[in-house]
């Protein structure tokens, strides 16, 4: 490989975490997707999963999944533009815009495919895209495959976004594209006044609402159905593999949009379908997500209940008003610290430290299922204060800016 290989050798950071016995990431789970997974044959309490409704092991969803293996096969063995359509994905696209209140839904094979492919495809050379800096990664490779002038917005700031839509020439295309609820800080997008501002400069708006689906929303539809505001959306992206149990993705929009689409939009054209099981998993899931409310309300319950005794006992957890509830730690060999301990004692979350947020923003992912009790959690919130005070995080004002 030469110079590449040379160069590859230099990049040393893991090796580096992993000598000091703190590496994170890849831990092997040997167990379904539940509350509680085994680690090295060792039961773990999960709160790093971003299974909402907690729905990845639910007998009727594994029975789907099993009956469509046994009509369709494992695969499509092509894109959906040539060999791959099935009349699976078809009832699931119409059942998608129906619950999102549009006339239309395109299914991709992952969700880092759908905002890949339509926030690439949708504007032009001397159109702009306006995106939350903390917009999710695949909005931010979508846009750099775009010809678009992208301008960039301060967190949830309206002020921020109205100074970058007067940037933009009146005559020009306006996409504004937010995620619902932003998948580490937990917060929800202010949509109301995002909406505001784009009927303001004749922008439209594309929501990314992989966290929000399950959680938000009437029977989970998600911020825009949260907000009273599904009409005035033009754009809903989803994901399956979150409280929907599966993978893939979606975009609903009206006709028009999902026409333009299905011909241009290019990880959607060259990509192989989503498989049969992954279609029928999701279709099991919105049956459940729909006839059970009652999993919503137990995941607020929780999220609520957590919040209040993260905040009592002094953690910073931002302002996330969602199941995602991050603990500022505000350095990163300390989050990986806590990491490493709480998994030795039976709790898996996730570290965000730097590169993926700025050192003094790096925190501790805790994130529900609505399948917890009030038990489990009660066990986890006393083992992470336990940790934070042995690392000193609540005695010398690191979660604490």
């Amino acid at each position: 490989m030469g110079l590449l290989k040379d160069q590859l050798l230099k990049y040393d950071a893991p090796q580096k975490v992993m000598a000091a016995g703190i590496y994170p990431y890849f831990r092997v789970i040997e167990s379904d997707q539940d509350t509680e997974v085994l680690i090295d044959g060792k039961k773990v309490l999960m709160f790093g999963s971003n299974s909402y409704l907690g729905l990845t092991n639910h007998p009727k969803i594994k029975e789907a999944a099993k009956r469509a293996i046994d009509k369709y096969g494992t695969g499509c063995a092509g894109s959906r533009f040539l060999n791959g359509t099935l009349d699976i994905h078809i009832e699931l696209e119409d059942r998608l815009a129906k619950l999102m209140n549009k006339d239309g839904a395109i299914c991709y094979s992952t969700g880092f495919q759908v905002n890949l492919g339509v926030v690439s495809a949708l504007t032009g050379r001397n159109d702009y895209l306006l995106l939350d800096e903390l917009d999710h990664a695949s909005i931010i490779e979508g846009s750099r495959l775009s010809f678009s002038k992208i301008l960039k917005f301060q967190h949830n700031n309206m002020l921020s976004l109205e100074k970058k839509l007067k940037l933009c020439g009146p005559d020009k295309i306006k996409l504004i594209v937010v995620d619902g609820i932003f998948s580490m800080e937990g917060d929800i997008i202010n949509l109301p006044e995002v909406v505001r501002l784009a009927n303001k400069y004749n922008a439209s708006v594309m929501v990314d609402d992989a966290h929000s689906i399950g959680v938000l929303g009437i029977n989970g539809a998600g911020t825009a159905s949260h907000f009273g505001l599904s009409d005035k959306v033009e754009l809903t992206m989803g994901t399956f593999s979150k409280s929907l149990a599966s993978l893939g993705g979606f975009i609903a929009a009206d006709k028009e949009v999902i026409n333009y689409l299905k011909h241009t939009s290019r990880s959607l054209i060259f990509s192989a379908s989503m498989t049969p099981s992954s279609a029928a998993t999701v279709l099991a899931a919105l049956d459940i997500m729909e006839s059970e409310p009652e999993r919503i309300k137990h995941l607020w319950d929780l999220t609520h209940y957590a919040s209040k005794a993260f905040k009592e006992m002094g953690f910073d957890t931002g302002k996330s008003a969602s199941p995602i509830i991050p603990l500022f730690i505000r350095n990163d060999l300390t989050a990986l610290k806590m990491t490493r301990i709480l998994l030795e004692d039976g709790i898996f979350v996730n570290p965000v430290v730097s590169p993926g947020v700025p050192k003094e923003d790096s925190l501790i992912r805790f994130s529900l299922m609505a399948t917890h009790t009030f038990e489990q959690l009660d066990i986890a919130i006393e083992k992470i204060l336990k940790t934070a005070k042995a690392l000193g995080v609540l005695t010398n004002g690191a979660a604490s800016k």
